[in-house]
């Protein structure tokens, strides 16, 4: 029997990883192949058909809905499932995908569980589900470790751990649940945003930002975010109301305060953006810190 063949696209090697690394532990008989963005993947898929295509909004040279668009023009792809992978849930840009054909959208960040479910779905429908093999025993649990091989090339994790925190905080932060304690004020920073898990969403204060991460303050909740956790920080600046999406994961989580019973979480955002777009965003932050406000959701 033929392989099920998925094209797997997005400019960020963090987020293509995680992917094709899912898909791979879930469906051992799939083949998987990926493309850098829009453009690559055009010129990939008019050398080889695939029966499905991962694809992220946002790229370099050629958009993920411009591929969409290309993709549903070509009379081979009319039916082939198209999902998009993207931030970008507002109701206007879910409109456009849906217009321009789109077969279902996943909301970064997503869950190995939610991005499956997405894709048992669409192969089922388009009948190319029987052919890989689907193994979910090994797929529940080996998101999370492949995505640390992905980042670590297989060599231990130093950077990922707490080591600015005391040992009786970092106790405290997994295995404790916090003490009751007088509620203390928010911590000062460079501005405000949200933070945005697969477990829900978080106000954050931004404690510090360059290029490469930002320096997030949360409060402590019941779900606690974890390290290599995929999310997405939306901030907002400037008189224009302009609204930044950055992937990326959490590379580090310690107590803000020096006791077990922090209310406050310090965590480490690392981009995993590679548009110049973005990353010529990111710099206009740098420069406009005092101009960083607080982001409303919806907006």
């Amino acid at each position: 029997m033929a392989k099920v063949s998925v094209l797997v696209v997005d400019d960020a090697p963090f987020i293509r990883d995680l992917v094709k690394k899912c898909l791979r532990n879930a469906f051992p008989g799939m083949a998987i192949e990926d493309a850098v963005n829009g453009r690559k993947a055009q010129a990939q898929l008019m050398r080889e058909p695939v029966d499905l295509v991962l694809c992220d909004w946002e790229m370099p040279e050629m958009s993920g809905l411009e591929l969409l668009t290309w993709f549903r023009a070509q009379e081979q792809f009319k039916t082939v499932p198209f999902i998009m992978v993207t931030s970008r849930g507002d109701k206007e840009n879910v409109v456009q995908a849906i217009q321009a054909g789109v077969s279902d959208y996943i909301g970064k960040p997503f869950t190995n569980e939610q991005l499956l479910t997405k894709v048992k779905k669409a192969l089922a429908k388009s009948g190319k589900l029987n052919g890989v093999m689907d193994v979910p025993s090994r797929a529940n649990s080996a998101f999370a470790n492949d995505s640390l091989s992905a980042l670590t090339g297989g060599k231990p994790q130093e950077a990922a751990r707490p080591a600015a925190a005391p040992a009786a905080a970092s106790a405290g932060l997994l295995n404790r649940a916090p003490a009751a304690a007088a509620p203390s004020a928010a911590p000062a920073g460079r501005g405000q945003g949200q933070l945005r898990l697969a477990s829900g969403n978080q106000a954050c204060v931004i404690k510090a930002l360059s290029l490469k991460e930002a320096l997030l303050l949360v409060k402590r909740v019941d779900v606690l975010p974890q390290v290599l956790e995929s999310a997405v920080l939306d901030l907002e600046q400037g008189e224009n109301a302009e609204v930044a999406r950055l992937n990326g994961y959490l590379h580090a989580i310690v107590a803000h305060e020096q006791k077990p019973d922090s209310e406050w979480l310090q965590l480490t955002f690392r981009f995993v953006d590679q548009d110049a777009q973005k990353l010529d965003y990111i710099s206009r932050l740098i420069a406009r810190g005092s101009q960083l406000k607080h982001f409303v959701p919806g907006a």
